[in-house]
Order: structure tokens, then sequence, then C-alpha cells
């Protein structure tokens, strides 16, 4: 009783599937897609792996043309998270272990959620394995809806009405990839930094934004809808109740989780955006390109020595040290770094992106060095990467 209109009430297991799969069908029924191939989903031999089983018997019971979905890495054929799930394959940049055997020797188009299936990573292996992160993710969903908001305000204004403001924008942390940031810029209007956390980022995407993406790099995320939203979905349709674009903004908060992050809401959503657009994975990859990046922890004796804006892209304390930071940065083209202390141990937490891996490498020891120097690193040496120059 407390849903919008726009969402169908279903307080129960069975409803959450019925929901989910007759929001993608339909959504799918606004364009012509050619599907072809099954996507494969890694679950990392944890909890996900029996939703996504009865995800694909309920899109198949609505219809055999939707995409399949193969669920592999059941739990107990395997270690959970182990060499498998979202995080190996986001942080290794490979992909997952197979424990079962597998009629392919690649795979052209496959996810994989993490071992309780709240994050979910896209990735490719044929021809060569490419991995489509939490930023990837963003950027496709953030594109969908600029064009389809784009759409209802032309379909609008042809019939001399003026849409309600509504104010889209995208929630990255100091982590997303510096591309996917530049590419977002060129998109959309609003691209807001928050610190690093799903509480922060989900917080910073409700409080400024009518239609709202936020995704971490590791692939946790969601789209969030405004009242104001609502309301100007409702007066559109009294306008252009036919309009293509309208019904796709209407079905998406059916079948985008708003609440929490849930990897099977979120591999529906880019599944749909894909068929929907006519791309595959690989044209999906190409928006942009991710610049090189490394990341490391120093060990401190106290953590609380450094302090940083709020969004952590910068330290106030020491000052010294961002200065230096500030200089190190300068001397390497594209060169961006940020350390941040651990909310958990004594460690701090460096992150550099550059043009190439080599100035990135360089860049994260220096900053490396500059921590371990200035903060009271402990524990000998701070890491270090061969391609040092700095």
């Amino acid at each position: 009783q407390y849903l919008p209109l726009l969402i169908p009430w279903r307080p129960h297991v069975e409803g959450y599937y019925d929901l989910l799969a007759h929001s993608y069908h339909n959504l799918l029924l606004t364009a012509n897609p050619q599907n072809q191939a099954s996507l494969v989903v890694d679950c990392a031999c944890g909890v996900g792996f029996a939703p996504i089983a009865r995800l694909h018997q309920e899109l198949q019971r609505i219809s055999p043309y939707n995409r399949k979905l193969i669920a592999r890495n059941a739990p107990n054929e395997g270690p959970l998270n182990q060499d498998c799930g979202s995080e190996h394959v986001q942080k290794e940049i490979s992909p997952p272990t197979w424990y079962s055997p597998t009629e392919q020797e690649s795979m052209p188009y496959a996810a994989s959620l993490d071992g309780d299936a709240d994050r979910i990573v896209f990735f490719t292996e044929s021809p060569t394995f490419a991995l489509l992160d939490g930023d990837k993710i963003a950027v496709l969903i953030c594109d969908f809806l600029q064009e389809q908001v784009n759409s209802l305000k032309t379909a609008l204004q042809d019939k001399g009405t003026t849409f309600a403001p509504l104010k889209l924008g995208v929630v990255q942390t100091a982590y997303a990839n510096g591309s996917s940031t530049q590419y977002l810029k060129q998109v959309m209007e609003h691209v807001l930094i928050a610190k690093t956390g799903v509480k922060h980022v989900h917080t910073a995407a409700h409080d400024n934004f009518d239609i709202a993406v936020y995704f971490e790099a590791n692939g946790h995320g969601t789209v969030l809808f405004s009242k104001a939203f609502y309301n100007a979905m409702a007066q559109a349709h009294a306008i252009v109740p036919t309009s293509v674009a309208l019904q796709r903004l209407c079905l998406l908060p059916s079948l985008v989780n708003q609440a929490v992050g849930d990897a099977l809401s979120d591999l529906l959503l880019v599944d749909a955006i894909l068929q929907i657009k006519q791309w595959d994975i690989e044209k999906w990859n190409n928006l942009y390109t991710d610049l090189p990046s490394r990341q490391c922890k120093v060990k401190v004796q106290d953590r609380s020595m450094i302090e940083t804006n709020e969004n952590e892209t910068r330290a106030t304390r020491p000052k010294e040290l961002q200065d230096a930071l500030d200089e190190a940065m300068a001397k390497v083209s594209g060169g961006r770094c940020f350390v941040r202390p651990s909310g958990t141990e004594n460690v701090v937490r460096v992150y550099s992106e550059a043009i190439t891996s080599q100035d990135a490498d360089a860049l994260a020891s220096k900053a490396a060095v500059l921590v371990h120097t200035l903060c009271q690193g402990t524990d000998g040496e701070p890491p270090s990467f061969p391609s040092s120059n700095l």
C-alpha cells in the first residue's frame, strides 16, 4: 500500500519472480529484439544459483523467446566465492573457475554474481576476455535513461506541452574509473562523486535526483525514482499514452529493486537494455576504454592520522601529503590518485590511474611511499611496483 502505482503489489516470493519476469518481458515488447545467445551466470557457488534457475523457468514460461539464463557454479560444487563470483572476476580481471563441466570453450556473454547475489559484473571471453564492471553498467543505464527522457520530451513538445523538469543524475565514488566519469559527463547533466560505501552513495542519489543511477565499480548498485518522477509519468500519460519512451520509463520501477542491491534485477535490466538497443557486449564495452589503474594499501600505526574531504578525493590532513600527491600527479599524463583510511583496520588505501599502466603503477608506488613516510607506516617498506619511476 506504500508503493507507487507503477509498481504492482507483490508481497511474497512468488510475486518477486513474477514481477521481475513480467516487467522484463514487457520492456522487451517495446522493441523488436533479436535474441540468440544464452546468458551464462556464474553464481559463485552461493545463494544466487536457485533464484537464477527459478527466474529462467519463469521467463521461459512467459515466452520461449525470452533470453535463456544458464545458472552455473551451484552451492557445494565449489568453495563459496573462491576463484569465482563477481569479486574474483572484477579484481583479478579474469573469468571464473567453472566447477561443473561445460560444453562451451569460451563464454561470449556471461555474468558473475557474488555469493549473496547483491553484486553483478558482466564479461565475455570471445574473442578475448573483457570485463564490464559497475562503471560500465552505470554508463549503459544512464545512456538508456537519457535517451528515453529526451524522446519523451520531444513527444510532449510535439503536442505543445513541456515536460515536467526532472533531475537525472548519476552518483559514483572516487574509485570509479576516470574514463567512465568523463563519458558520463558527456551524457548526463549531473555527475556526483560521493563517499565510498553504499549507504553514502544511496543517500546522495536519493537526496539529489529524481532519476538517480548509482553503481560502485564492484557491481553493487541500482536506480532510484522520486515522487516527482511518478507525477511526471502520470502527467505524460494523459497527453502521450502511446509513447514508447513513456512505456519504458513506466516499466522500470517494477523491474528495478530500489531498496537494495539486487543482482537478479540488475541482470534483467542490463540485458533488456542491450536487447532494446540491439547491442552485443562488445559494442557496450567499446563505449569507452578504461584508464589503467592500480590499488594497494599501506599499513600505518594509526589510520586516524589521515583525514579526507567529504567525497574522499583529497587528503586534508596531513596537509603536506596532498601537496606531495598533487606534485606527483602533475608529472603523469592523465594522472589521478587519492588515499583514504580504512574504516576497519589501520591501513591506508591507495588508488591511482593514468594513461599508461606503467604510469599508474609509478603513481601508486609514489603515493604509497608518501603515506608510509608522512603517516608513520609500519611493516618495513611500502608496496611498490616494477615500473616505479617518480
